[in-house]
């Protein structure tokens, strides 16, 4: 299991902001380069969003489904990419002082090829993912524009 921990400089109701908006998962998600689809219902149980990885012509498609939702302090997701397998990624966030957040991210293997043959390699290379993810997605929260719209709206230009 991969575990990474950060401050961010941003309420836990802005972290969980970006979560809720599955259009920007590419923009912090290491590995993931384009979103196909969101539900509408996303980030309520149940919900999926669909993803495009790698490098075209080589490129995957999958989805992610939400497990668990305490919005603004919890968000658990199944990444499913094939041939590669199925992960469990728990995200916490708790405020740490005025304006300030603790997000965790925990990264498990679950099902697949990448179970079978996990070893202290794999669970590194996803630790240093995880870092990478979560100094973006720290930089989204932390500089994202506060929209009237509400957390997780997605205007159009």
């Amino acid at each position: 299991m991969a575990v990474v921990e950060r401050e961010v400089a941003a309420s836990p109701e802005q972290v969980f902001a970006v979560l809720a908006d599955g259009w920007t998962y590419s923009d912090w998600v290491v590995g993931t380069n384009h979103i196909r689809k969101v539900d509408a219902s996303w980030p309520q149980p149940g919900s999926r969003l669909y993803v495009q990885s790698g490098i075209w012509p080589a490129d995957l498609k999958g989805h992610s489904e939400v497990l668990e939702c305490d919005r603004p302090h919890r968000l658990v997701i199944r990444p499913k990419l094939w041939p590669f397998g199925e992960l469990t990624v728990d995200i916490r966030i708790r405020a740490a002082a005025d304006g300030v957040s603790v997000v965790t991210i925990a990264e498990d293997v679950k099902e697949g090829p990448m179970h079978w043959v996990r070893t202290k390699l794999s669970d590194l290379v996803l630790h240093a993912r995880n870092i990478e993810s979560l100094r973006r997605l720290a930089d989204l929260a932390e500089h994202r524009p506060r929209s009237p719209l509400g957390a997780g709206s997605h205007a159009s230009t």
